[in-house]
Formats: C-alpha cells, sequence, structure tokens
C-alpha cells in the first residue's frame, strides 16, 4: 500500500501520520480479528468530546457476520463496486442531545474526533480505512433501527491492504493519495476572509 508521505510534502512540520493517512480502496478481503477492530474502537472512544459527552456509536458488520449483507447493500453502487473486499463496514452516528436531554451542538463535530482517532489507529496498524458519504442515510435509520435523537453521519470501510489490480480498471487509476488545498486557503487569523 502507497504511504501519502510518498507523494504529498506538508507545508509545515506535521508527523508523518498525518500525511500517510489517505483513504485507499484496495483491500485483501483478509478478516480482522475482534480484538484487531476493536483496537479502532478504542482509539475512537478516546477522542476529545464536549462536556466529556461522547456523542458517537459506531454500529459495525464483519465480513463474515450476519449484518453484512444489510450493511453492504447500504452502499451506493460506486462504492460497492471496492468494498466487498473489506473486512468490516462501520456507519457512524452521534447523539444530538446530552444525557439530561439538553441539544448537544457539537455531536457531529465530536464524532468527526472519533472517527479521526479510529483512522488514525487504523494507518499506525497498517489497515485500509475508508470514510464514506456515498449509502443511503435514510435506510441505514430504518435498517439498522437507529432511533431519531440519532443523527447518520457516515460510512467507513476497513480491511488489509489489498492488490490494486484487483480492483475495477477505472478505480485503479485513481488509487493514489490526492493533494490538500494550502493552510492559507483554509485558516484566517480574524473574521472570514475567504
Amino acid at each position: 500500500m502507497i504511504k501519502g508521505s510518498e507523494m504529498r510534502r506538508a507545508d509545515y512540520a506535521v508527523d508523518k501520520l498525518f500525511i500517510d493517512r489517505w483513504s485507499p480502496r484496495a483491500m485483501s478481503g483478509e478478516e480482522l480479528s475482534e480484538p484487531e477492530l476493536m483496537a479502532l474502537f478504542e482509539a475512537a472512544r478516546w477522542a476529545p468530546s464536549s462536556n466529556n459527552n461522547q456523542p458517537w456509536r459506531i454500529l459495525y458488520a464483519r465480513r463474515s457476520g450476519k449484518h453484512w449483507p444489510v450493511f453492504f447493500d447500504l452502499l451506493g453502487d460506486s462504492n460497492k463496486r471496492w468494498a466487498d473486499k473489506a473486512a468490516a463496514l462501520l456507519v457512524f452516528i452521534s447523539k444530538k442531545t446530552f444525557d439530561n436531554g439538553k441539544p448537544s451542538i457539537t455531536h457531529s463535530y465530536d464524532t468527526g474526533a472519533a472517527w479521526v482517532s479510529l483512522a488514525l489507529q487504523g494507518v499506525l496498524k497498517g489497515y485500509v480505512v475508508h470514510g464514506m458519504q456515498g449509502f443511503n442515510y435514510e435506510r441505514a435509520r430504518e435498517i439498522l433501527k437507529i432511533p431519531e435523537e440519532f443523527n447518520v453521519e457516515a460510512m467507513a470501510a476497513v480491511g488489509k491492504p489489498g492488490n490494486l489490480a484487483d480492483l475495477p480498471e477505472d478505480i485503479q487509476k485513481r488509487e493514489t493519495p490526492n493533494a490538500r488545498r494550502p493552510v492559507q486557503d483554509s485558516v484566517r487569523e480574524g473574521p472570514f476572509g475567504f
């Protein structure tokens, strides 16, 4: 698997981990053991959270498990073309309130922190971790019985690296770490000025 740092360069000094993280699609189809998968969830567990609310929940299906067909069927057709070799499919959801019922303004933000913690742990372990918005959100809510007080955020495919040649040809051409816009195009001191 290509490491992002083989093709990307940071403009400022950051740990190589951040440059190496990208979203490959080539996976082997090999299972992740339960401890391997749980280590990813453990990393998500320690993400920062407003008032320690921890609004994230992660629903998942293992490739060999009985829930796999249900989760796989939620994917859009373009993601089904490559995610069939994932070891697990994950659905990230966030609780929109605190336990006392007050609104949690940062529920999505905090769940994003849990996602990136999981993704970075995956990079450290040498796994493929690919986040997706290409799935049926309404159907996920219905089929997975997600209560209204939760927001359906995203899905992810996780697995061990596979062979690029096993991907459809058009996807193979895109299977490379992408660039990012310069920091100055995303950050401003003071008021909005983009």
